[in-house]
């Protein structure tokens, strides 16, 4: 009888899991294990005709390669300086690595994996940005600097001098404006990208700091930054650099990400959750959910060609780094 009703309970509890599971905006399809990866994880790009993954391992001063089809690690690059950003540019077949120990910026083969050149930013090159379809990337680097690096020609074309080192930035193609978060200034910089590329404005966050993670909403003119002191999303119009909203939300957010089919942000949070919110109206958010994750796994990559939220979560005592791979719901 009682083997009988621990089994009852049992099963009643894996029910439950799955059920909420299923009601999850995201659910939990994949997990792939990194086992050669220590030490903090950055970003991650990815080549969606081969189904490549491409990670920055800063702690390991790695580029790992995963395989996401079969679920494996293909190659494992040493030889880095503190990796923190990487774009696959599938135009011209090029991996971009940002560097955040010497600044440079390596172009790998993405057939080969061969060396191609690399193009210093003097320290700490980090977020990488690019549009689809051109052969230019952006980067952010040193104490306060935005690139514009020429691949095909392996050259600066352009730069921009910011007051303080950019964390991440979103490029608006209607406007050609850069958004830049400032974390030392509290501040948002606005980049005209027309030559000569200049400052147009820095909007403030008053009391809010910590503003390193953003995505944008361009057809919506809208931002979401993330703030670590205190935690919150906070909703910005790119109209006027007002602050729309202002919500809880999870410490030590790192990426956040727009779904405009489902009008939902993702946000991935160090503190060991995905907050999802949900777009109401073009002024009302509200947040849906907490998934819980692990402590440290703040970097993340959202792909709406492949209806899939990929977290990055880094070595945990005697658990290896590994990759969870979420299924968006509707």
């Amino acid at each position: 009888m009682k083997n009988t009703l621990i089994a009852m309970l049992l099963c009643c509890s894996v029910m439950s899991a799955f059920a909420q599971n299923a009601r999850s905006p995201l659910q939990l399809i994949q997990t792939i294990p990194l086992p050669n990866v220590a030490g903090r994880i950055d970003h991650m790009d990815i080549d969606a005709e081969t189904m490549r993954l491409f990670i920055a391992a800063l702690g390991n001063n790695s580029l790992e390669v995963v395989n996401l089809h079969s679920g494996t690690v293909v190659r494992s690059f040493k030889g880095f300086s503190e990796p923190q950003g990487v774009a696959f540019v599938p135009e011209m077949k090029l991996i971009v690595v940002a560097n955040g120990g010497n600044g440079n910026c390596m172009l790998i083969d993405g057939d080969s994996y061969g060396f191609v050149q690399s193009i210093n930013l003097q320290n700490d090159a980090d977020n990488v940005r690019r549009i689809r379809g051109s052969r230019t990337v952006y980067v952010g680097y040193g104490n306060g600097g935005v690139a514009a690096l020429d691949l095909g020609k392996g050259i600066v074309t352009a730069q921009v001098s910011l007051p303080g080192h950019p964390e991440s930035f979103q490029l608006d193609r209607a406007s050609n404006r850069m958004y830049v978060n400032i974390p030392a200034q509290h501040e948002i910089a606005v980049v005209d990208w027309d030559a000569p590329a200049s400052v147009l404005a820095a909007w403030q966050l008053d009391s809010l700091s910590g503003n390193f993670p953003m995505a944008i909403d361009d057809k919506g003119s809208r931002l979401f930054i993330g703030t670590r002191d205190p935690p919150r999303l906070v909703v910005m119009s790119t109209d006027s650099g007002k602050i729309i909203s202002s919500l809880e939300c999870s410490d030590d957010a790192d990426d956040i990400y727009y779904d405009a089919a489902l009008k939902r942000i993702y946000v991935s949070c160090g503190e060991g959750f995905i907050d999802v919110f949900h777009q109401q109206d073009s002024g009302q958010y509200i947040r849906d959910t907490k998934i819980p994750t692990a402590p440290g796994a703040r970097t993340s990559l959202f792909v709406p060609s492949l209806n899939e939220f990929i977290l990055a979560v880094p070595r945990e005592g005697s658990h290896n780094a590994e990759l969870r791979i979420y299924r968006v719901q509707q």
